[in-house]
């Protein structure tokens, strides 16, 4: 009889130990995946960044004398660099009436200086690409100075 008493005692015994083990892998398991799918939920998204345009036709434009304060000159020449999204060479009609809202009355001390002339260059570009881009598709990417003369 001792025999059959201890073969009964270690039955349930070992049938307790598989239920705490699944209980415990199951429990484990939710408790992954609820703070995988609350990771998921509130992770910031992540924004697409729009696709590089690609450079299409250069277009040169004609040189303008544009007065600077203290009646100084900036003789500018610029090109602007279309994109593959242009359908034809765009009019530098806009761009040129940008530069010369831009440039008008500044000072030539100002713009001698590399650092001058790169932010007044930085400010244009934003503006031409802004005035060329209908809905959402950049018709300009780029500006280049090709003359930039202070008198």
């Amino acid at each position: 009889m001792a025999a059959d008493e201890k073969t009964t005692e270690e039955t349930p015994a070992k049938g307790g130990k598989k239920k705490l083990i699944i209980i415990v892998a199951i429990a484990l398991v939710a408790l992954l995946g609820g703070g995988f799918a609350g990771y998921k939920m509130f992770s910031p998204k992540k924004v697409e960044a729009e696709p590089e345009p690609t450079p299409g036709v250069v277009s040169v434009l004609d040189a303008i004398t544009i007065n600077l304060a203290d009646g100084h000159y900036l003789k500018l020449k610029m090109t602007l660099q279309a994109t593959t999204d242009a359908a034809e060479a765009p009019d530098g009609s806009k761009a040129l009436d940008i530069a010369i809202e831009l440039f008008s009355n500044q000072s030539q001390d100002k713009l001698l200086t590399a650092e001058g002339r790169e932010a007044a260059k930085k400010d244009l570009v934003a503006k031409v690409v802004k005035a060329y881009t209908e809905d959402k598709k950049k018709e300009v990417m780029d500006v280049y100075f090709t003359t930039f003369v202070i008198q």
